[in-house]
């Protein structure tokens, strides 16, 4: 639900106090044309936000007249002979130079055209860019040089295939820029439900400053969610219990790690991305929009791409790698999967936000750390490494509840005791 005084601020849409927390601008809108119906879904989209915005649209279409000239000059040799005099052969070069190359700008203008016309409807300023060379590399290139906020992009092309689900020019594209993507996957317009997805990754709280700005423009109301998997663990257990013998059962201390696992840590996760969804929360509260939160249990990608369609929300953002993501990496997994699969047009966030933690948080972040005595270390050193986190805060949280200073081996095994395990 978007909040009471939404449509204060002249053109943004939002009440004066969203400038606590920065909203993308999207003042240049990119938008490549072909004339295919995705690209001209992308059109209609891109417009409409460009108007609410007070945006200016760049256009771009691509055009290939020296691939033509390499075929042609490829073809020669299997001319008829009169054709293949020298003379009559440059002649032939220079009138197939002139009519394709102008052929093909003719082409590429009344693209622009279609899409300068709809700007002139709307009083949106529209820019006109004709490219020549190779189609995603001269996008690529223009995209990055001209510092575009925002790209809306047709997920397929005049060469779509039945089946495919993102096109090669938009995977191109999407693999390469570092503006926003918007990429469109269908007529349906952006409406009634914006879902973005949150993992605790500076690009995720970005995307939710993105989803806020595009859904206070169009009166749609955001979901957060946020997914963590409980099950990976039970899988991973079952298939080291068919391999580990009764030996490296008991150094590995097979029953109490997988209890550990199922009392501490699915419920430490839980704990996290409950969190990430108040910070979400938090975020949109201080943009002076209400907005709702959602947890979900499963592989991140298939739980929101569930959701997705129970919900038939119209737009997913994505940040394009997630809290996990390796440096270096162009898109993350999870982004990948829902780019591909999912019913809506999704949002890839490129950007980063770091959002100030609620009063609440930040005086639990300033208790003091419990200390811990040796032999309860010894005790928790035993938790592999990837467990120990959670486990220490669990152990914790349980001593300060029952007011002990100092986390003792005594009060290590109450407190797993007290929580069923071994």
């Amino acid at each position: 639900m978007l909040g009471e005084n939404q449509g204060q601020k002249a053109g943004l849409g939002l009440p004066e106090v969203a400038r606590e927390v920065p909203l993308p601008a999207y003042k240049e809108i990119y938008v490549p044309v072909d004339n295919s119906r995705h690209a001209n879904y992308a059109m209609e989209i891109a417009v409409d936000l460009a108007r609410r915005f007070g945006s200016c649209v760049t256009g771009a279409h691509v055009y290939a007249a020296r691939l033509h000239d390499e075929r042609f000059r490829q073809m020669e040799a299997g001319l008829p002979e009169k054709y293949r005099e020298p003379k009559e052969l440059e002649r032939q070069r220079k009138i197939h130079d002139s009519l394709i190359t102008k052929g093909l700008q003719i082409i590429s203008d009344s693209y622009l055209d279609v899409l300068g016309e709809r700007c002139r409807e709307a009083g949106v300023p529209f820019v006109g860019r004709r490219l020549e060379g190779k189609n995603y590399a001269q996008l690529v290139k223009d995209i990055r040089e001209g510092g575009y906020d925002l790209v809306v992009m047709g997920a397929k092309g005049l060469g779509e295939v039945e089946g495919v689900q993102i096109g090669s020019v938009c995977e191109r594209v999407v693999r390469r820029v570092e503006s926003d993507i918007l990429v469109v996957k269908g007529e349906v317009p952006i409406e009634d439900t914006v879902v973005v997805a949150v993992d605790g990754s500076p690009r995720s709280f970005y995307g939710v400053t993105a989803a806020l700005r595009i859904a206070s423009a169009l009166g749609a109301r955001v979901v957060a969610v946020a997914a963590y998997d409980p099950y990976f663990h039970v899988v991973a257990f079952r298939s080291l219990e068919g391999v580990l013998s009764a030996e490296a059962g008991k150094i590995f201390r097979f029953k109490e790690q997988e209890r550990l696992h199922n009392e501490i840590i699915d419920k430490g996760l839980a704990k996290i991305y409950s969190d990430h969804l108040d910070t979400a929360r938090d975020v949109a509260r201080r943009a002076g929009v209400d907005i709702e939160t959602v947890l979900l249990e499963g592989k991140p990608f298939a739980a929101i791409l569930r959701y997705l369609r129970e919900s038939r929300a119209s737009l997913l953002v994505v940040g394009r790698l997630g809290i996990h993501a390796d440096e270096g990496l162009d898109i993350g997994a999870t982004a990948e999967n829902l780019l591909r699969l999912a019913p809506c047009h999704v949002l890839l966030a490129a950007g980063q936000f770091h959002p100030s933690l609620p009063q609440e948080k930040i005086e639990c972040l300033d208790e003091a750390p419990l200390a811990w005595s040796e032999d309860a270390l010894e005790t928790l050193n035993r938790i592999p490494a990837f467990a120990r986190g959670f486990a220490r805060k669990a152990v914790e949280e349980y001593a300060r509840k029952n007011g002990y200073p100092m986390v003792t081996r005594e009060v290590l095994q109450e407190a797993r005791r007290k929580m069923g395990m071994p």
